[in-house]
């Protein structure tokens, strides 16, 4: 199969420094270009030595490059619908970070234009290509523990905003400044904002789409936040399976303008752990379950070794699939918007003091 001619713009989001490893070493991509967000994000991305040009504008990438097939949209939340529209005018595929908008409309606006460019955009969510969960999977279909009653899961990590402050900001983030709830002096655009995988998983493993939920946010580990970092969510999906999630950034971190060894403080900085309740027996994951080596000083730091990075090689195999045979992506816009109005409904519930209808 032919590479896909491939560039990424921006340069913002937390998962960008995976994709200069994904980019350079996966074959069935050609690295072609790359756009920075401002000089700040390309001075990072200069570091990082890959040998791919970056402009500091995207209409001079394209210029540059005109035979771009697909982009990598790797920038903060609310740059999303600028850069889709770029990219269906021109019709280049798409792959987005995991929220597209928290804006019904202008989620909307962007399943139109793809549909109309007749472009992949695939969302990405990496943990469907995770080994673990591929077996969960699998176990769960099998019939292994029965008709499913019950999902606990956490996605907990460190908080990103000081290397990429727009995760920080409710407009960037949410798209605008929304307050928590009465009386509270956050808003919206936190940790929640940095976790849909958990609430998109509950969906394949259950083949059920969400009712209701209830939620509450907890005082912040990080008093000099202005988002959420620590939230909690309940529900129950319309086939009756109830859940129990914690996406909250829980994991304290070293203050770091440009991640590098030092970012970790103990404990381990990114889980992802799914228990499933059946009528015939439970099932217990660690999806994410690294070797970590503790070395403690100066700052209580640790090492962490991770022993594999199949689901981006998943993501990639079948993003270019996609492109290559006119396939629609397993996690594509329409899919997603159920989704996202999970996460809305969240916020909703923690303003209100009430579950929310989803």
């Amino acid at each position: 199969m032919k590479p896909v001619k491939i560039a990424m713009m921006a340069l913002t989001h937390g998962h960008t420094r995976k994709y200069y490893q994904t980019l350079r070493e996966n074959s069935k991509l050609d690295w072609v270009a790359s756009c920075a967000a401002d000089q700040r994000a390309k001075e990072v991305y200069e570091l990082y030595d890959t040998g791919v040009p970056c402009y500091l504008s995207a209409e001079e990438m394209f210029e540059k490059h005109p035979d771009i097939e697909a982009v990598v949209i790797a920038s903060a939340n609310d740059q999303h619908l600028k850069e889709m529209r770029l990219c269906a005018e021109r019709g280049v595929h798409i792959l987005s970070m995991k929220i597209p908008t928290f804006d019904p409309a202008e989620y909307d606006e962007m399943i139109q234009m793809v549909d109309k460019a007749g472009i992949v955009c695939q969302i990405e969510l990496e943990m469907h290509y995770n080994p673990v969960v591929k077996r969960l999977q699998q176990l769960i279909a099998s019939g292994e523990i029965g008709k499913i009653l019950s999902v606990q899961a956490t996605n907990i990590t460190l908080s990103p905003v000081w290397a990429f402050p727009w995760q920080g900001s409710p407009e960037a983030s949410y798209g605008k400044r929304v307050p928590l709830r009465a009386g509270d002096a956050r808003f919206r655009g936190g940790a929640l904002c940095d976790h849909p995988h958990i609430f998109d998983l509950i969906r394949w493993l259950t083949g059920s789409d969400f009712d209701y939920v209830y939620s509450e946010v907890a005082p912040n580990l990080r008093p000099d936040i202005e988002v959420e970092d620590m939230i909690l969510v309940n529900g129950k999906m319309k086939n009756g399976v109830a859940f129990l999630f914690d996406p909250s950034w829980s994991r304290m971190e070293e203050r770091l303008a440009v991640p590098a060894p030092g970012w970790e403080v103990f404990p381990k900085r990114m889980e992802v752990n799914v228990t499933i309740t059946g009528e015939k027996g439970t099932i217990v994951c660690d999806c994410f379950g690294p070797n970590v080596y503790h070395n403690g000083a100066p700052n209580d730091r640790y090492t962490v070794q991770y022993t594999y990075f199949d689901e981006w090689i998943g993501l990639i195999d079948e993003f270019v699939t996609c492109i290559r045979e006119h396939k629609t992506p397993k996690i594509n816009l329409k899919w997603h918007r159920q989704t996202i109005d999970c996460m809305n409904a969240c916020y909703a519930s923690v303003q209100s003091g009430l579950p929310a209808k989803v």
